[in-house]
């Protein structure tokens, strides 16, 4: 049953919705589900657009503005509260919002869509405003795109009281180029605005929907001419492109479409073009060679953004001043302004975004200058370049006829004419532009027509109402518009483990072009797997390829073109009673008719029995739609875990087995003591231990640790490695699960808690899985080694021996590990520990631990939880007090302190940053750290292994 013909206590369905929840701007399109295309129509939405006035307009500024309490009035309650708003975090979105934050721009919650995208934050945490004060209320990106779409409904159902919009067919866009993760999180805003049963669809294909509802009766002919058409959507955000093939039907009958290739996430549009503008007159601001601090460049970009929209219109001035205010007291003086002209932005933007490109080209890959806000930005901003590449990859040796643009940059004339020419010199012809009336809300119209064309049971073509020909006076035939086919825009892969020596390889999941709907079974291929413990699927996902994979095939993966998806993971559950049932199972694949890709474990005895694999979204609010599914499968969680097993591990956990097993056996001190030894001797060195099999082990341990306390040495043992195989407490799947059953031991404590060795691995322990803790357990863990390493100096100082309490470098390596924490609490620590540095015997640990506790980037934790910049000063200013040729941890603290991100917000300025480096030259530092703190590079893994602790796990990458 479709959801234009489910049934609601309002009715079925009677209209189409579509909504593109855009970066910059939100719009809606309707039309009655038993009419047809000429019936689209846009919502105008209520939104304030001052203090004392409400408006009504279709386009919905995607912005939030996060108040103080007071500062609205009462105000921000109309037309209605933004969601998760109230009295002590009033927030208003829309057009007012955009003009508050345009003169506050740190309350401004803006780029939403972009940071649901962003793997590399928590994006169900409350980071944004991004870099905002303590005193601003946060929102999660999650929640400010749900929060847009619950405005939307509002708005909907103070139209339509009769038809709530849950209850009808809405069709919710969403980038081409977003992957899997992106795509679950847009689907769980919508459920959190109370739109539970959306279809999403992607932007570009919507866009062309629109177009071809604009040609009526004359599609077939308007197309006659192409072959292949490209649609380029560069939108606030992100620049979506998409290759469609025409095809002429033999029967004479509309072109038969197939969208054939999909590009890559590109994080690329609008918002950076504003960034390019601020950076080319800040020094006008600044002076010379400086830097605005973070405030006030993001007041520029604001500034830049509305400059760039009057400059680029049909009837743009030849110039608009760009001003910026002051602030307190000296608002009027530090007013300053700077005059930004038509040719500069037609400069900055025609030849910054789409420089002249040869077909052959590939994008730069070092890192631009257009960083600022914490988003992942590519390294080269030429989507002329990004373009080609894409048209050599996908092409096929054949160059579009035909493009379509859309999205608000293509309202310049400039624009549109330098892509053009530029597609026209690639093709050696020049292309055709199909005209595109409003690229502003094409994007909404063409998710209504799509929502028409698919859900609406119209077999005939009808006519249109009120429409006549204007010779024969008969009522003017609405052609059903052609589906646009193609399938899966990508072919899915399952990551098998790779063979000694070899390339890693995939086994193809679902080949690219499979229609929604049809369901693929890997018949070829079983998986035994344990019920009760951790499942856990690695995908990747690839658009590339001339020709398309098949289901079963196996293939090298890795480089260019392939992505990394979110892993597919659950605990799938035991019977009632057994703790190590064992099921074999195939695997199931398909696109489903919502738009998302879904994976089961199916029991290959009872096809019946099913489980549905989620996706793993970081510390999303998946747990709805987790575990299991199915009558059958349903069951709490809670279960404990380990994983899909093969020879060598098994062997592993026998030998674990036979230390920490439930049979007692007559196992000597000896050999307890050499477990690590033993296992390497099975698996290799621990440091090659890939993080799959790591969390194998650690599952082996986890399930034996009853046994843990037998002796003092079998405690250790059980210590230091279920701390190594669980480090750092996050980067796998259902890493948080385990945490959970970890975390159940803290209480426990030790068994032998006289043991000065047991308890120095107990902080070891707790270290090294740190990350994975949320802050209320940091919390807790941070008052309790607070306690014990009060006591250890006491009893140092007292006896001059050692403490019974354990390492006190170990528990000062702990304390600076907790990343969750609030930065007060870590700057409270650090200034405890500069006290320390007073002492002439104290541990050059301290040096290393104020490195952690005053980071510019964080090793695992949010970047919103960085100590700010000035509340790291004192820190850095202490270790600049040292000589650093015979003190090179405080060096190496003082890197991280300086590091550049490229984040305005952590980043400490220019000229701070240029006395580090001036000391660091006198003192020979390695060159690579002088790379640190001068631009913004990743950190050599030797680095990250001294600022860790310990080394990562193979191939993890944190934060």
């Amino acid at each position: 049953m479709t959801a234009a013909t489910e049934s609601t206590s309002f009715g079925p369905a009677r209209y189409v919705v579509g909504i593109d929840l855009g970066t910059s701007h939100t719009v809606v399109a309707h039309a009655p589900l038993a009419g047809h295309a000429s019936d689209i129509a846009l919502l105008d939405i209520p939104q304030r657009s001052t203090a004392g006035e409400v408006v009504a307009q279709p386009l919905l500024p995607s912005v939030r503005y996060q108040a103080a309490p007071g500062e609205l009035g009462d105000a921000w309650r109309e037309p209605w509260p933004a969601q998760d708003a109230d009295e002590q975090a009033p927030a208003v979105i829309g057009r007012w919002a955009r003009e508050l934050g345009a003169a506050v721009p740190g309350r401004l919650v803006a780029s939403a869509k972009s940071w649901l995208s962003h793997t590399g934050v928590d994006r169900t945490a409350p980071i944004l405003p991004w870099g905002a004060s303590e005193d601003v209320a946060k929102v999660s990106p999650l929640a400010a795109s749900a929060s847009y779409l619950a405005h939307v409904r509002a708005a909907w159902d103070s139209q339509h009281p009769q038809d709530p919009l849950y209850a009808q067919t809405v069709v919710l866009t969403v980038p081409a180029s977003f992957d899997e993760g992106a795509r679950a999180l847009t689907l769980e805003a919508a459920k959190l605005a109370g739109l539970p049963g959306v279809h999403l669809l992607e932007e570009p294909k919507a866009a062309f929907h629109d177009w071809l509802v604009l040609q009526g009766g004359q599609l077939a002919q308007q197309l006659a001419g192409s072959r292949l058409v490209l649609v380029v959507d560069v939108g606030g955000g992100t620049t979506d492109l998409t290759l469609i093939r025409v095809q002429a039907p033999p029967d004479g009958g509309l072109p038969v479409l197939t969208r054939t290739a999909v590009g890559d996430h590109l994080m690329l549009g609008g918002d950076n073009m504003d960034l390019a503008l601020a950076h080319q007159l800040e020094a006008q601001f600044a002076g010379q060679g400086q830097r605005l601090p973070a405030p006030r460049f993001a007041h520029l970009v604001q500034r830049c953004r509305v400059a760039k929209e009057q400059l680029l219109a049909a009837d743009a001035p030849d110039s608009v001043a760009v001003t910026l205010l002051g602030g307190g007291s000296r608002l009027l003086a530090q007013t300053r302004s700077a005059t930004l002209t038509r040719e500069q932005v037609r400069q900055w933007v025609v030849e910054g975004f789409l420089p002249p490109a040869r077909i052959g080209d590939v994008p730069a890959r070092r890192q631009g200058a257009l960083r600022g806000f914490g988003l992942p930005y590519p390294a080269d901003a030429a989507i002329s370049r990004h373009l080609a590449q894409f048209l050599s990859q996908h092409a096929e040796g054949e160059l579009p006829d035909s493009v379509l643009l859309n999205g608000g940059v293509f309202h310049a004339h400039a624009v549109v004419q330098r892509l053009t020419e530029q597609l026209s010199v690639w093709r050696g012809s020049p292309v055709r532009v199909l005209h595109n009336p409003h690229p502003d809300w094409a994007v909404a119209r063409g998710a209504a027509a799509y929502g028409l064309a698919r859900f609406q049971p119209m077999a005939e073509e009808k006519s249109a109402p009120g429409q006549a020909d204007r010779k024969t006076g008969k009522p003017v035939v609405a052609p059903r518009l052609p589906q646009i086919g193609g399938g899966s825009a990508r072919s899915y892969w399952l990551l098998l483990p790779a063979k000694a020596g070899g390339r890693p390889q995939g086994i193809c999941l679902l080949p690219r072009g499979t229609e929604e709907g049809v369901r693929i079974v890997l018949s070829g291929r079983r998986f035994a797997l344990r019920l009760g413990q951790a499942v856990r699927f690695n995908l990747l996902a690839s658009s590339r390829g001339n020709q398309p994979a098949q289901a079963g095939q196996i293939a090298e993966v890795g480089g260019e073109g392939w992505v990394e998806l979110p892993p597919l993971s659950a605990v799938l559950p035991a019977p009632e009673g057994r703790d190590k049932a064992q099921v074999e199972v195939q695997l199931q694949a398909c696109m489903t008719e919502v738009g998302t890709l879904e994976v089961r474990c199916v029991a290959v005895e009872d096809a019946a029995q099913s489980w549905l694999l989620p996706f793993a979204v970081r510390d999303a609010v998946a747990a709805s739609d987790s575990i299991a599914s199915g009558a059958e499968s349903e069951k709490d969680s809670d279960e404990k875990p380990p994983e899909i097993v093969d020879g060598k591990s098994q062997a592993a956990i026998d030998l674990i087995d036979r230390i920490f097993g439930q049979q007692a056996r007559a196992v000597d001190v000896k050999e307890v003591r050499q477990l690590r030894q033993s296992l390497e001797k099975v698996l290799g060195p621990r440091e090659a231990w890939s993080i799959g099999l790591l969390r194998v082990l650690f599952d082996a341990l986890l399930a034996r640790a009853k046994r843990r306390r037998r002796t003092v040495e079998h405690e250790r043992v059980w210590l230091n490695l279920a701390g190594w195989c669980l480090r750092p407490g996050v980067g796998a799947e259902l890493d948080a699960w385990r945490m959970e059953q970890v975390w159940a031991l803290y209480a426990q404590g030790l068994g032998h808690g006289k043991e000065a060795g047991n308890w120095t691995e107990w902080w070891v322990f707790w270290r090294r899985v740190a990350a994975g803790l949320n802050e209320a357990q940091q919390m807790e863990l941070l008052e309790d080694v607070a306690g014990h390493m009060q006591k250890a100096v006491q009893q140092t100082a007292r006896s001059g021996g050692k403490s019974s309490h354990g390492s006190y470098d170990d528990m000062l390596r702990l304390f600076a590990a907790m990343e969750a924490v609030p930065w007060q609490y870590r700057q409270e620590m650090g200034q405890w520990m500069l006290q320390r540095l007073k002492r002439p015997d104290e541990s050059v640990q301290t040096w290393w631990a104020l490195g952690r506790l005053a980071a510019r980037q964080p090793l695992a934790a949010n970047a919103h939880l960085v100590m700010p910049p000035e509340a790291a000063q004192e820190f850095l200013d202490a270790t600049l007090a040292q000589d650093w040729r015979k003190n090179e941890t405080a060096m190496f603290a003082a890197v991280q302190m300086a590091r550049m991100t490229g984040d305005r917000a952590r980043d400490l300025s220019d000229e701070v940053r240029a006395r580090v480096l001036e000391k660091m030259r006198a003192a020979g530092a390695p060159a690579r750290w002088t790379a640190m703190v001068e631009q913004a590079v990743q950190m050599q893994a030797e680095d990250h292994r001294r600022s860790f602790g310990d080394s990562l796990p193979p191939g993890l990458v944190l934060l």
